[in-house]
């Protein structure tokens, strides 16, 4: 190996002996890995405003960043539509969550300002906090107490700015719901901001699927974001929350600012994917009847909990043991995927089993049958 390419290699063979080498997988096998919760993503009526929008001239590229001449009456339509929905001042359409995070957490906290955020949060929030300048606390994953000590402790050491409480709604990993309520009062009582990322809860949970803070959008210290890329099934993400709130991240979000603006055609996509979202209790039902059937069928014979979501971890801990597991079950036709640190804490990797309505009950089955017989071919 070359001087230049060495020091490279070593550390992809030294990522390799830890069983943490990731890879690029091409799609196969049953859907228990994707993001697609309501299997939205090939929904034909979304297709149906795509082609539409493409007969009538919508061009698919936009050709700059928002504030050059990327802004198209697409992006404009689908905000004016999603800060009706959410029940928002104004919402902002970014080209996916990460750049949302980024654009929240960077540029929003001040100086002196206090954020403290759940320990399990995204690692697009724990970037865009890097790149701010207030100053970060992690609080005990969904304690409100933690949060709520953080914040006075802060104040009882000189601590004057404004204090953020930032959170997702429903975790990725391990699939558990916030207590969203008990932040707001934390949130109320400290006169702080509110920022709940609903990236998973988006289109599947909540009244209409408006997500599981729906009760409380339109508050002026609340801040939402609508990642549209999972749930919703299509791409880019929605923040949504007071005017000044938004005009400010028009002025001061970098991965806003300095981003070339997503199609407008993936606007058009978007608002038919909250459309159809808004009229999909029948999807919502068939997926919660699919996770009580994972409880029964898939979790109970394992000894494991019943999922509290959509999202079912299988915590095997070692990684090597984990990505073996996570092969035979591709192997079999399962498209399950091991997840290890640092994507989650040390000594907790796992199987995340996401549940869609691209399978059914009887693959369910088929995938539990196939998980138990893995499990005891590689033992812990």
């Amino acid at each position: 190996m070359s001087p230049f390419l060495g020091p490279f290699q070593n550390q992809l063979d030294a990522l390799e002996a830890r069983a943490r080498r990731r890879r690029l997988m091409p799609r196969a096998g049953q859907d228990f890995a994707s993001n697609d919760y309501l299997g939205l993503a090939g929904d034909r009526s979304i297709a149906r405003a795509v082609a539409d929008a493409v007969a009538r001239g919508v061009p698919v590229g936009s050709g700059g960043s928002r504030l050059l001449r990327g802004n198209a009456p697409e992006h404009e339509a689908l905000e004016a539509r999603a800060a009706s929905i959410f029940g928002s001042e104004a919402a902002l359409f970014l080209a996916n969550g990460f750049a949302a995070n980024m654009a929240i957490l960077a540029s929003l906290p001040g100086a002196g300002d206090l954020i403290v955020a759940d320990s399990l949060i995204h690692a697009s929030a724990h970037d865009g906090m890097k790149l701010g300048k207030a100053r970060t606390v992690l609080a005990l994953h969904n304690d409100a107490d933690a949060f709520d000590d953080a914040i006075a402790q802060w104040r009882k050491g000189g601590g004057t700015g404004r204090a953020w409480i930032a959170a997702e709604t429903l975790y990725s990993m391990d699939g558990d719901k916030a207590p969203v309520d008990a932040l707001a009062e934390v949130a109320a009582r400290h006169e702080a901001m509110l920022v709940l990322d609903e990236a998973h809860a988006t289109a599947v949970h909540g009244p209409s699927g408006r997500g599981l803070a729906a009760h409380l959008e339109g508050a002026e210290n609340v801040i939402a974001l609508h990642t549209c890329g999972k749930g919703l099934g299509v791409e880019g993400a929605l923040v949504t929350a007071a005017r000044p709130i938004i005009d400010l991240i028009v002025n001061r979000g970098r991965s806003f600012i300095f981003s070339t603006a997503p199609s407008p055609l993936m606007a058009v996509a978007v608002e038919a994917a909250l459309e159809r979202s808004l009229a999909g209790d029948d999807l919502r039902a068939g997926l919660q009847h699919l996770i009580d059937h994972a409880a029964q069928h898939l979790c109970a014979p394992l000894g494991l909990p019943a999922p509290a979501s959509q999202i079912l971890p299988i915590i095997l801990k070692e990684d090597a043991r984990t990505m073996r597991v996570a092969t035979l079950l591709q192997q079999a036709g399962f498209d399950v995927r091991g997840i290890r640190p640092p994507t989650v804490p040390r000594g907790t990797a796992r199987l995340r089993v996401s549940l869609t309505l691209n399978v059914d009950e009887a693959i369910i089955d088929s995938l539990a049958g196939v998980l138990r017989d893995a499990l005891e071919q590689v033992p812990a």
